[in-house]
């Protein structure tokens, strides 16, 4: 059952055009050019996404943290968050002092459920941060109608939904602001690097400077308005993301292949559920998932050891943000926990298989074979 390699759960497809633009990038990004990829870059997503404007950070994290920031969210104010994503989606909610509310998500997509997002809300809230899941988007009419109502903002976590779409508009181009992550493990990748998008000009100059350690773009040199951040992508780092972003069909065609693989090998397995992908929606696939039925017996961390003995590298579904440590103690956590049934329904159940962009269909063949046969035999419990 030993595979003569591991097989990665993630990483990028890098050509010589990526490698020639960061080359250029090393040469000419300097003095007066040093900011020309990172405006190629900001004007090419931008046109990408269908959006006025695309700031280029150094990671999702700090988009999310400055969306935060320019909306003027702060001390007595709610920001709504799924229970089932990485701890950057609600990180920066407490960056800013902010009181993180956990809300249920939706069975099917794993997403934000927004019945239980508008169970949430209060006379504090004041956004909400859906998280595009693995490549999928989440219900944005139904989110958006609510958050209308209700006079919340929406800051669209798309970090790994690069070239979904719901409805025809692309993941990231929905909300008051849409935020992307170009870490290693992403389709679309800078090594570390992120981009936020909105269409409003308001929030868009208030994040220029805020980036900016407090400086007013084309204002005094060192005569700062205000304490801001110091969020800036490198040169580098722009460079690759834009040769990246030229071949971004290129690069999505890839996953759902490799969902495509997957799904023929898996999806007629009784006990078996693999990412979901509603009418009217395309995902952008980038964890490929399994949710496995409880009566196989298979949690996810001894499923995960079993198949990493092997040579094959996964990644459990997220924890509950209300289950670990850094918010486990927390007084909306502990009402969360009783509340979001989905999530944690989900979560015991799920893995993330290799989704790597430079996967063969062997190799995802080799990875069905091990893991149907490990669902074969008795379930080893920890």
């Amino acid at each position: 059952m030993k595979t003569p390699s591991p097989i990665p759960v993630s990483g990028p497809w890098i050509t010589q055009r990526e490698i020639d633009y960061v080359t250029d990038a090393v040469k000419t990004a300097w003095y007066g050019d040093a900011g020309v990829y990172n405006q190629r870059f900001e004007q090419a997503f931008a046109d990408y996404l269908s959006v006025r404007y695309a700031v280029s950070l150094p990671s999702c994290t700090s988009a999310i943290h400055l969306s935060l920031a320019a909306l003027g969210i702060g001390p007595g104010d709610e920001v709504i968050v799924p229970e089932c994503t990485w701890i950057a989606s609600a990180a920066p909610i407490t960056y800013t002092g902010a009181t993180t509310v956990f809300a249920d998500i939706d069975p099917g997509t794993w997403c934000l459920c927004p019945d239980s997002f508008a169970a949430c809300l209060t006379p504090r809230t004041r956004a909400v941060i859906p998280v595009d899941l693995y490549g999928n988007v989440a219900d944005y009419q139904r989110i958006g109608e609510i958050a209308r109502r209700h006079g919340v903002a929406v800051i669209e976590d798309a970090a790994e939904a690069i070239g979904a779409e719901f409805h025809g508009r692309r993941a990231g181009s929905m909300g008051d602001t849409g935020v992307f992550s170009f870490h290693g493990s992403k389709t679309l990748t800078t090594g570390e690097g992120g981009m936020l998008v909105t269409d409003r000009e308001d929030l868009y100059r208030r994040v220029l400077q805020l980036r900016d350690h407090g400086r007013k773009p084309g204002d005094k040199f060192f005569f700062n308005s205000e304490v801001g951040f110091k969020y800036k992508m490198t040169a580098l780092q722009a460079a690759l993301g834009l040769a990246q972003l030229e071949r971004i069909d290129e690069l999505i065609t890839r996953k759902r292949e490799i969902f495509d693989w997957y799904r023929a090998r898996l999806a007629a397995v009784p006990g078996i559920t693999l990412n979901h992908e509603a009418p009217g929606t395309r995902s952008g696939y980038w964890m490929i998932t399994v949710i496995l039925a409880p009566e196989l017996g298979w949690r996810k961390e001894p499923l995960q050891e079993a198949l990493a003995r092997v040579g094959i590298d996964c990644r459990p579904f997220f924890h509950p943000l209300s289950s670990i440590p850094a918010y486990a103690e927390t007084a909306p956590a502990i009402g969360a926990r009783e509340r979001n049934v989905n999530a944690y329904r989900v979560s015991p159940w799920g893995l993330n298989l290799p989704s790597a962009l430079n996967l063969t269909e062997a190799q995802v063949d080799h990875v069905c074979t091990v893991l149907l046969e490990l669902l074969k035999q008795p379930p080893v419990t920890v």
